[in-house]
């Protein structure tokens, strides 16, 4: 295969960081008697809110009322945001390859992703600087797999869809930007990954 990539474009949840929801079910679990099921249980059945949040169709203030409210007012809203972003954990053996990479590709991340997750959660990881761009759900407007986010990526690098490589874990995600005429690779280990990326000359 003939390498036309000049832009890798990453997922950050479950490709560059893993996330774990039961860690916050455990937290307020640990704060009222079963609180955190219940929580959980309401966020999932109204899973809507959540993709609202990270389209910014709901402010920061807007989402965070609804929470606390299924939290049964048992904390405080700053309480709230560092619990609920407290999920986070890297996946170190694929961040490690990001200044190889970037010494030959453009780098973006491009995430569904809300204001909370990325200021009291991710925005810490050190891996971050090695790309050149975040496209961010909450920032765009628009969530994976709508056109408008990959055709902000575009709008960035101004690159042909071809020369665009997205790597994320759900496959539906991947096939938005396949539809796009971009390249695509579903992440599903970091073995196969590493052989994903032979497939397209791209050694690390």
């Amino acid at each position: 295969m003939i390498n036309k990539i000049k832009v890798i474009v990453f997922d950050l949840g479950n490709v560059l960081i893993y996330f774990d929801y039961n860690r916050i079910k455990t937290t307020l679990n640990n704060i009222d008697f079963e609180l955190g099921d219940r929580f959980i249980k309401k966020y999932y059945d109204n899973y809507q809110i959540h993709q609202k949040f990270e389209k910014w169709e709901l402010t920061n203030g807007e989402f965070v009322e609804i929470m606390l409210d299924w939290c049964e007012n048992k904390i405080d809203s700053e309480t709230f945001m560092k619990i609920y972003a407290d999920l986070f954990t890297e996946n170190t053996q694929i961040t490690e390859l990001l200044p190889k990479l970037k010494e030959k590709y453009q780098l973006v991340l491009l995430s569904n992703t809300n204001f909370i997750h990325q200021k009291y959660g991710w925005e810490k990881f050190e891996f971050l600087k090695y790309f050149n761009k975040f496209i961010l759900s909450h920032e765009v407007g628009a969530i994976k797999p709508e056109e408008k986010i990959y055709k902000a990526v575009e709008n960035y690098t101004n690159q042909l869809s071809e020369n665009h490589l997205f790597i994320d874990d759900i496959k539906d995600y991947v096939n938005g930007a396949k539809n796009l005429g971009w390249n695509g690779i579903q992440f599903v280990s970091n073995e196969k990954f590493l052989l994903d990326l032979k497939s397209y000359n791209i050694l690390i």
